[in-house]
């Protein structure tokens, strides 16, 4: 569906995403594994590009994006992204030399069709970052926040669909996620869960928009009350000091045509 703010899709950026950008900066360890994925391409295609994550400075980016909000939260450094979704891309066959896609295919309304258009605009390879449905719910804060992960697991597609989309195997890479990592997504902080109890966090994860504030409130007071009880640390304290996490956070690659 289409939201007022043109958002595609099952999530409302118009009233979540006012703030996305100060919490959700692309982290450069993750970014330089999207850069490798690339390979030498000169020309990409960035679709559901939000305000601009990840983009490769030393490429030339094209950007689509259909949330207004999300466009005007772009970096004035950058090209305006088009106002356009995934299922229906407004570019010629093989116009790109490779294209990306971080974040967003769980919630593209159409997958298989936005997955079918990429791979036509695209003759070289394409990065998709994204996580695996099946270890979403390994973190802790399914323990304090389980219908959250349970959505996000819902939303995100099986490896299997995307390769059935794009019409090929990847590649997949399990990306480390650093202990200060600065994308602010849900395992980000895995060592610092005191991140969790700041709202505008928590709205820059689109999953926690999927579940009744009373719920989203009950499961932030559990946390907040085992962080100052020692209880949470007394479990997973030693995350604190790890300096990387291995959870659901994958980089799916489609060779080149």
């Amino acid at each position: 569906m289409r939201h007022d703010d043109g958002s595609a899709g099952d999530a409302d950026y118009g009233r979540i995403g006012t703030g996305y950008s100060a919490y959700r900066q692309p982290d450069p360890r993750i970014g330089a594994r999207i850069l490798a994925a690339l390979g030498e391409a000169r020309t990409v295609l960035n679709v559901g590009a939000g305000a601009g994550s990840y983009e490769p400075e030393s490429r030339i980016v094209t950007a689509v994006e259909p949330s207004a909000s999300m466009r005007a939260q772009r970096p004035t450094h950058r090209p305006p992204a088009i106002d356009a979704t995934a299922e229906q891309l407004p570019f010629e066959d093989g116009q790109f030399d490779a294209a990306m896609a971080t974040f967003t295919v769980h919630q593209w309304a159409d997958l298989r069709a936005g997955l079918a258009e990429l791979r036509r605009v695209t003759r070289g390879p394409i990065a998709i970052l994204t996580c695996d449905p099946q270890r979403v719910r390994e973190f802790w804060l399914d323990e304090y926040a389980p219908d959250v992960l349970a959505a996000e697991a819902r939303r995100y597609p099986a490896i299997a669909a995307v390769e059935d989309g794009l019409g090929c195997e990847v590649e997949r890479i399990r990306v480390p996620i650093p202990l200060d990592c600065i994308d602010g997504f849900n395992e980000a902080y895995y060592g610092r869960p005191e991140g969790l109890l700041d709202e505008r966090a928590r709205l820059a994860c689109s999953a926690w928009s999927f579940v009744a504030a009373p719920v989203a409130q009950a499961s932030v007071q559990r946390l907040g009350d085992d962080l100052r009880a020692g209880s949470w640390d007394a479990r997973w304290g030693a995350l604190r000091s790890t300096p990387s996490y291995l959870g659901s956070l994958e980089l799916l690659v489609a060779p080149a045509k």
